[in-house]
């Protein structure tokens, strides 16, 4: 962990004259990570660092980036001044431990640079950023700028690849931009050092800054920033269900979709102020994987600037981490786990890179479940979002008290997409079957930056108390908001805090109402049934039996008719037992009784859904639904599938009334009036 130095307070009460800051509340402690004390900074003074930072942009690019790409620049930037000014202090006594470890010729420098550095990174390079403000030439700071940038630890280059900030270099050169750009964030008006800012308010200002590049880009901002008022949301009905239960120890976090870190990130913080408040200690560990490399690169970076350099470890990223093809942590199990996957994107090249739908074989997504060894979760290759959540599932502990903890955003698609047998329908019964699904909450429309469509928050653990057991909440949060003043994409409303506070009361109070309903979980499940019709042609002999290959001449030759007799394809041995809704039906054949079995006709093959509660099952079902309509039809036993689906639209659907044909009529007349006044200016006279 990143502490000041001993002359914090006379350090940050000079730069707060020097930049005449508001006063710092001494009184308000912080815990980074819950373990070392803290100053923490009010948001007066963190916004108008921020705004600094910010108008560094507009000062140094205008003219050089469109307004949508200061963020190439700016971020890395950032990220590099704060390295840059908490490896001041040990700058030296890293030089002298890599010229010894040069000496003595040790390759594997790392782990004894960072504790020469007394951080989880480093730089051997020669200079400071402070050192890079005295070159007049522009080729010479291009190349010490550069070889400064290659002397940091692997980590930071990890950040610096995945920003792509050294295809940045040339342009700012060549504009004479980079001096301006090294001086501005080196300027003594801003202080970018513990002994200025602490991780907790430097990571603050770098996650502020991300979020206003993300507005700003709002076009693409909800593909990998979810709304701070929805990660709030999942945060608390993950953890206040199990408040009482936390136990002083360590716990490990993940998201399998993690674009910039924010959902682990406020689940930490809210993990630690629960922990707190029933007086108990806890440690986190944060895991994540992300594939797109800016979004990687920005997570990584808020850890280290956090001063959480062993959880900067934990993340992993970049084009080549694509979390469904190439699992960064196959053996690891988590206590909480959080995530917001792409919607309707396409993961046609991970199923290629693993093996084709046939050649699939990741255990994550093909199991065992209901007597099937290979039991396939496997979606449309359209779609992949129901796979990021059969990926957290595979994460669960089962061997501890809490278990395991998930919340996830889907959108309208995961609760009724794929048939049943089909990927989507299979990972939902594999969820329900196995009751861990608690509650699905219903979101308000344009709650995200970039979709003003549905979306909905899937809670679940495997580790349900005795009250939810074998039952689903659904709850209609969709009129819990406030409107925004300006509209952030299409994001035009927010969860307040009291919207959220309704939220989770609702779901902790587990009670029927108006948006909250409660469903065994059977009452998601239905019987997918194939029903035949017998092929009736005219012409045959109604008493044989016809083989295969004849059949396939008398379809091509012979008339269909509803009235004709059907086509026998096998007559059973005496004794066998009718059965007419297995399609076992008893015929007379040369005057004697007997079982036989019709060819179906496909042109009149249907199929029905048969809920699982339906009251005596699939046979039931037939006779009252079926048989009525079509007395010759009979189900096949062997094409029976369990699907699952879940509509909200069936049970929050609030029909409106009908008008009365007085209120009609008084709309008729007032329209009649209307016209009247419009056809008396346009003649210029009036009628009587």
């Amino acid at each position: 962990m990143t502490t000041g130095p001993s002359g914090f307070d006379l350090g940050l009460a000079s730069r707060r004259r020097r930049i005449k800051l508001p006063p710092v509340n001494a009184g308000s402690p912080f815990t980074a990570r819950g373990m070392t004390p803290l100053l923490r900074m009010d948001s007066n003074q963190l916004n108008w660092i921020t705004n600094f930072v910010w108008g560094i942009a507009d000062d140094v690019l205008r003219d050089l980036y469109v307004r949508g790409k200061y963020r190439d620049v700016i971020l890395p930037m950032t990220v590099l001044r704060r390295l840059d000014a908490v490896l001041e202090p040990t700058k030296q006594a890293v030089l002298d431990m890599k010229v010894s470890l040069d000496q003595a010729k040790i390759t594997n420098q790392d782990a004894a640079l960072r504790q020469a550095a007394g951080q989880a990174f480093y730089n051997t390079s020669q200079f400071t950023l402070r050192d890079l403000r005295s070159r007049a030439n522009q080729q010479q700071l291009r190349a010490d700028f550069e070889a400064y940038l290659d002397g940091f630890s692997p980590n930071v280059q990890d950040i610096l690849e995945n920003f792509e900030f050294r295809n940045q270099i040339p342009r700012l050169s060549k504009a004479d931009a980079l001096g301006t750009l090294i001086e501005k964030f080196t300027s003594p008006d801003i202080d970018l050092s513990p002994a200025g800012l602490d991780n907790h308010g430097m990571g603050t200002v770098f996650e502020e800054l991300v979020r206003r590049f993300n507005e700003e880009n709002n076009e693409e901002a909800g593909e990998h920033w979810t709304p701070r008022d929805a990660v709030k949301l999942m945060a608390k009905l993950i953890f206040l269900p199990i408040a009482d239960e936390i136990e002083s120890g360590t716990y490990l976090l993940y998201d399998g979709a993690l674009g910039t870190g924010g959902m682990l990130t406020v689940a930490e913080a809210t993990l630690r102020e629960l922990a707190a408040q029933h007086g108990k200690q806890v440690a986190t560990h944060l895991y994540g994987q992300e594939i797109n490399a800016e979004t990687y690169a920005i997570c990584k970076a808020d850890l280290l600037l956090k001063g959480e350099g062993d959880a900067a470890d934990n993340i992993v990223g970049g084009p080549e981490h694509s979390t469904l093809a190439n699992d960064a942590f196959p053996s690891r199990e988590f206590d909480f786990m959080l995530s917001n996957p792409p919607y309707g994107k396409s993961w046609k090249s991970d199923l290629e890179r693993m093996g084709g739908k046939d050649g699939l074989k990741d255990p994550r997504f093909v199991i065992t479940h209901a007597g099937d060894s290979e039991y396939s979760l496997i979606t449309r290759s359209s779609d992949g979002q129901m796979l990021f959540l059969a990926n957290l599932l595979s994460k669960m502990k089962h061997q501890t008290k809490l278990g395991s903890r998930i919340a996830e955003v889907h959108n309208g698609s995961s609760l009724f997409t794929g048939d049943a047998g089909q990927g989507e329908s299979n990972i939902r019964r594999w969820i329900i079957e196995n009751d861990w699904l608690e509650a699905i909450v219903a979101l308000p429309l344009n709650l995200f930056y970039n979709t003003g469509i549905a979306t909905y928050v899937w809670v679940l653990t495997n580790r349900k108390p005795a009250h939810r057991q074998g039952k689903v909440q659904l709850i209609d949060a969709t009129q819990w908001f406030r409107p925004l003043r300006k509209n952030l994409g299409k994001k035009n409303c927010e969860l307040a805090d009291e919207d959220i506070a309704r939220i989770c009361d609702t779901f902790l109070k587990f009670e029927e109402t108006a948006q909250s309903k409660i469903f065994p979980n059977a009452a998601f499940g239905y019987w997918k049934v194939t029903v035949e019709r017998p092929l009736r042609l005219r012409g045959i002999e109604p008493e044989r039996a016809y083989k295969p290959a004849e059949i396939k001449q008398l379809r091509e030759t012979h008339e269909r008719a509803d009235d004709a007799p059907p086509v026998i394809r096998k007559i059973h041995k005496k004794g066998a037992p009718a059965d007419p809704l297995r399609g076992l039906f008893e015929a007379k054949i040369a005057g004697m009784p007997a079982v036989v079995e019709y060819e179906s006709d496909p042109e009149l093959r249907d199929t029905e859904q048969v809920p699982l509660l339906e009251d005596g099952g699939i046979e039931a079902f037939i006779r009252c639904e079926v048989l009525p309509h079509a007395p010759d039809a009979w189900y096949a036993p062997d094409s029976v599938k369990t699907g699952y689906e879940i509509s909200f639209t069936r049970y929050f659907y609030k029909p409106q009334p009908l008008r009365t044909l007085a209120e009609i009529r008084a709309d008729i007349l007032a329209l009649e009036r209307e016209t009247e006044g419009l056809l008396a200016e346009i003649i210029g006279g009036s009628r009587s």
